[in-house]
């Protein structure tokens, strides 16, 4: 019966889910009609609107390139290739495959989400062409699918945005509602519950979407395009700058340079963020590879990996001025608190942030959206706050199950069409939101 209902989504999926820039551009005809419907705004407002947003995300665009190019290239150097590949050597079957790689995306990004994003994609990649020549068949778009979907706890793990900006010393509505301990938020009993109900049920769940083997799509890719680089290295070379181009001293002092800042940066209390994540991979990089030739080259590579999200990132960010500035989002918003009481709210507050992620796929622009209107309504209804707060963030991660801007990274890397694992995440959607609900509404 369950295969049955999979069939329908994948191929539902394969029919009508577009490339990822076409629903980007979609989403901004659609905020846009809606907010000339809907708001006072008029045409050249919204546009404005669209145009002022647009470049808000070049820092964070900026980091997430970073951050897929650097992973991408750490993982195709040979010590962390070889590690990745005696990893994947622990996998003997398909079934081991699909749990092993979910358990190992949820416990990953807990510690950290960026890492808990590219590090599956790319085992993932390793695990399918080692079981390929074993002569064992694996589905790849479902244990992509299993890499990313595992990964989506992160947001309520060390890395969740929300719960730090509220454990953050005068944040922007601390005057209102104090500071939040993280102990209330993704330290609690009913956060934690949640994160663990998600990794016992999740993986089983997507091993029995798995289709028969004669309809099992194989991995098709190179898992070592560092090969070619390698024989770069391996060339003669006579001249004193080739000899420098090659040597393996100019990448290692500076990684040794880096690795110092990275080391006193922690042991002076710095946290693990985007920032900080993009430096340890500098390091590693700049450490494993051959030469600087051979960093170059492995740079290049991953480049053309991250290429999607040049204009993809600056979409979303135009997305966000127009519902925000328009009033849209508060709109939307609105409608759901007019609607809720003390015991209702966090329900409510998950639904609303669940469709509003869609729109502004960014924990951080989403509570600087929703935040105040909804700490508001917990105040006067007497709800209660920290409750709201992760409301907030699980709707956020509900949908960010089908978000077309976090699948970016993870198809660049796996060459896979969002069509080839929208119909399982979508299925993953069901499941993970009747956990979220069942713990607002029972817990």
């Amino acid at each position: 019966m369950l295969k049955k209902i999979t069939n329908i989504f994948v191929r539902i999926a394969e029919r009508y889910i577009p490339d990822p820039l076409v629903i980007a551009i979609g989403l901004t005809m659609f905020c846009f009609v809606s907010a000339l419907i809907f708001t006072p705004f008029s045409a050249l407002d919204t546009i404005n609107a669209w145009g002022t947003g647009y470049w808000s995300l070049l820092g964070f665009t900026a980091q997430m390139i970073l951050i897929l190019s650097l992973g991408h290239l750490v993982a195709h150097t040979k010590p962390i290739n070889n590690l990745l590949v005696k990893l994947a050597n622990l996998f003997q079957s398909a079934k081991s495959a699909y749990i092993g790689l979910t358990l190992i995306a949820s416990f990953s990004s807990l510690f950290s989400w960026g890492i808990g994003l590219i590090l599956p994609a790319v085992l993932s990649c390793i695990i399918a062409s080692n079981l390929k020549k074993r002569n064992i068949t694996i589905h790849f778009p479902l244990l992509v699918c299993c890499g990313y979907a595992g990964s989506l706890v992160g947001m309520q793990g060390l890395s969740s945005t929300i719960p730090l900006i509220l454990n953050t010393p005068d944040h922007f509505l601390a005057d209102k509602i104090g500071l939040i301990s993280l102990n209330e938020t993704i330290f609690s009993t009913w956060s934690i519950m949640i994160v663990i109900s998600i990794m016992i049920t999740l993986p089983f769940f997507l091993l029995r979407l798995a289709p028969d083997k004669d309809k099992s799509i194989e991995y098709r890719g190179n898992v070592l395009p560092e090969k070619k680089a390698n024989a770069l290295s391996n060339k003669t070379v006579t001249f004193a700058s080739e000899k420098l181009e090659n040597s393996r001293i100019i990448t290692s002092m500076l990684g040794i340079f880096a690795g110092i800042y990275s080391l006193q940066y922690f042991l002076n209390g710095g946290s693990l963020n985007l920032n900080s994540l993009n430096m340890i991979f500098v390091v590693l990089g700049l450490l494993f590879a051959d030469s600087v030739k051979h960093y170059i080259k492995l740079l290049s590579n991953a480049a053309k990996v991250a290429g999607p999200f040049l204009i993809q990132y600056p979409l979303y960010a135009g997305l966000m001025g127009m519902m925000s500035a328009s009033g849209l989002a508060e709109l939307l918003i609105n409608g759901f608190v007019v609607i809720s009481n003390a015991e209702s709210l966090p329900i409510w507050t998950f639904f609303s942030a669940g469709i509003l992620n869609i729109f502004i796929p960014s924990a951080g622009g989403q509570w600087a959206v929703q935040g105040p209107i909804m700490t508001e309504a917990a105040i006067q209804l007497g709800a209660n706050i920290p409750r709201v707060a992760m409301a907030v963030v699980i709707g956020e991660v509900w949908t960010n199950a089908i978000q077309p801007l976090y699948l970016v990274p993870v198809l660049a890397i796996t060459g896979l069409n969002i069509r080839d694992i929208m119909g399982y995440s979508i299925l993953g959607l069901i499941l993970s939101g009747t956990i979220y609900l069942t713990a607002l509404l029972l817990f």
